[in-house]
């Protein structure tokens, strides 16, 4: 089993994502609203007080949406198949301001219906 978690930038890719993942078989999914660091210390201080962001200061935005983080238990053999889903549906996550997905092994895991 392995926790695969997908942080999607660009987020009205998330119901198609969604979907293509509930026709492929997997139906269970967390997705938490989510933002990155620059963008929060964007937010939350005085342009004078991180003059260390120089130039990312230009380009961030402080309205800018969040990030919806999508986390899932999924057997191993699915990771390759989902994460092919992803790019097909968010488009090159090697590409900036899309996402990034990893994996991660799951030693042990209760409660929910992979326990049975």
């Amino acid at each position: 089993m392995q926790l695969m978690v997908i942080i999607l930038k660009n987020y009205d890719r998330l119901d198609p994502l969604l979907t293509r993942f509930a026709d492929y078989g997997v139906y269970g999914a967390t997705i938490l609203n989510s933002s990155g660091m620059a963008s929060e210390l964007a937010a939350n201080h005085d342009e004078d007080e991180f003059l260390f962001l120089g130039t990312l200061r230009t380009i961030l935005n402080k309205e800018r949406e969040q990030s919806k983080t999508i986390m899932m238990v999924v057997k191993d053999e699915q990771v390759d198949d989902l994460r092919a889903i992803t790019n097909e549906v968010v488009g090159d996550l090697s590409q900036p301001n899309t996402g990034i997905l990893f994996t991660t092994p799951i030693t042990s895991i209760y409660g929910g219906s992979f326990t049975k």
